[in-house]
């Protein structure tokens, strides 16, 4: 009777699936995304990095960020399940929290709390625009070209293929060829890299074979063997950067209540009451970066896992747009006002629809792991980076598939396709690859003299693009204009 109440809410069955299976697949996705209550924390504290002046740390505390994490990734995947049925997860987005860490706080020097200020801000205008009565939102992505849209899940595909390379530890940064194989292929039975390529292999045959579960069953196999074999992980607090034997955890540290922590709660709120005029014109240029990169990563990932999950129509428009892209801004405002940066829908979400999710019960069995995970961080920090990662190669490569779909011999669309595509993944940014391809789109268009099939919303987006990227001296044309009314 429950498992029919379940049914008639969600209908997974209608749509192809079924309680198990939604629920597999929710644990899929939580497995892939799972780094985050420990990464976005560890990037959020700035590594307990202390003012020499104050004595005060620089960055939010990570117990207050490991709280604040949890708490907007589950109300993001709730509201994204119950009220969009979307199979689509949310937490704090890896590269605006980076940006947020690196840049905002420690490079600019702006405060934690002001920075949460501006992510805030950002959250409400984009619920706003997201609105449809506003329709701002839908109109801007409506006028998206199709190959484009096309070229954006390709382009997420080979994104998530070199985060994954890399949390393997297959490519490794190299000073003189930009990226290079990792260890030069020295790898032994101790070794995370070899096992992660095993467990790669092995779910690709799984999934060949037609087997249910097959990333489940590929992580947690490494994991064993990882655990047993003392295999070497890079890390999972720092995914780049030491190595370290991987272990089970003991059962003293499976459970904690450490993430307990809302000291950070009402911070963005109390911050947003002091701007003056000296803190301003700071604010609104790093709430207007936070806008274009939410606005863009988020689009750009709900059209490519939509496409992927079969819930784009034949006039690509996205199942439940507007629902979607309000739980993700919802998401955002919930996230800033507890004490993280920006929450976005992620691209892991592809790895729970590979393995047969369909509906929104998908997210809420996400949230419902990501508000556990509170207690769970001992268990969590156990699993090596390298077991989770070959889900992302895979998932990246069933994402490829729409590149055929591209129409190769207009090279009127062909290089901004490939401009699109390329960009994520060379600068780890879906946003800037979204970017670039609209800008070189235009360019093309205007170079060949098509000026009239340049819509106004595309000819909007690439100024606006141009600025945000190019302007006088070192600054962005926006950076100039509020610095020279500040």
């Amino acid at each position: 009777m429950e498992n029919q109440k379940l049914d008639d809410y969600f209908g997974y069955t209608e749509a192809g699936s079924s309680l198990e299976g939604e629920v597999r697949a929710g644990i899929t996705t939580f497995l892939t995304m799972a780094y985050i209550l420990v990464v976005n924390p560890d990037m959020l504290s700035l590594g307990f990095t202390i003012d020499p002046e104050t004595g005060v740390g620089l960055g939010i505390p990570f117990n207050q960020a490991l709280f604040a994490t949890a708490i907007a990734a589950f109300v993001g995947c709730t509201i994204m399940g119950l009220w969009a049925n979307q199979p689509y997860a949310l937490a704090p987005g890896m590269g605006l929290n980076a940006y947020f860490a690196f840049t905002v706080v420690l490079s600019q020097g702006i405060a934690w709390e002001l920075a949460l200020a501006a992510v805030l801000v950002e959250g409400v205008l984009f619920m706003i625009i997201s609105l449809p009565q506003v329709g701002w939102r839908s109109e801007m992505i409506n006028s998206i070209p199709k190959d484009l849209k096309i070229a954006t899940m390709a382009g997420i595909g080979m994104f998530l293929a070199i985060i994954g390379l890399r949390e393997m530890g297959w490519i490794i940064d190299d000073g003189a060829t930009l990226v290079n194989i990792g260890a030069h292929g020295a790898w032994t039975h101790q070794s995370g890299e070899l096992w992660a390529m095993i467990g790669l292999i092995a779910i690709g045959i799984m999934m060949a074979r037609g087997m249910k579960g097959a990333i489940i069953y590929g992580i947690a196999g490494v994991t064993a063997i990882a655990w047993i074999m003392g295999a070497m992980d890079m890390g999972v607090s720092d995914p780049y950067n030491g190595i370290e034997a991987v272990a089970a955890p003991a059962m003293g540290d499976i459970f904690s209540t450490d993430g307990f922590d809302t000291g950070a709660f009402g911070a963005s709120l109390s911050a947003l009451m002091d701007i003056n005029s000296d803190t301003i014109g700071a604010f609104i240029l790093v709430m207007v970066t936070f806008l274009f990169v939410d606005i863009f990563d988020t689009a750009g990932t709900l059209y490519g896992v939509g496409k992927m999950a079969g819930k784009v129509d034949d006039d690509d428009n996205i199942e439940n747009a507007d629902e979607a892209f309000m739980a993700d801004a919802g998401a955002t405002i919930v996230g800033a006002l507890c004490g993280t940066s920006t929450t976005t829908t992620y691209i892991e979400s592809a790895a729970g629809i590979e393995e047969g999710g369909k509906t929104g019960l998908v997210a809420v069995v996400v949230g419902v792991l990501m508000l556990m995970g509170l207690f769970l961080s001992g268990l969590l920090q156990a699993i090596p980076t390298f077991a989770v990662a070959p889900a992302l190669v895979v998932v990246g490569a069933m994402m490829m598939r729409g590149a055929a779909e591209i129409d190769w011999a207009d090279k009127e669309m062909a290089i901004p396709a490939f401009i699109t595509m390329v960009m994520m993944p060379f600068t780890y940014s879906i946003a800037d690859g979204i970017a670039w391809g609209i800008i070189a789109y235009v360019i093309m268009k205007v170079g060949m003299g098509k000026m009239d099939q340049i819509n106004k919303v595309m000819g909007t987006l690439c100024v606006l693009m141009v600025m945000f990227y190019l302007g006088p001296g070192g600054e962005t044309t926006f950076e100039w204009i509020i610095n020279m009314i500040f």
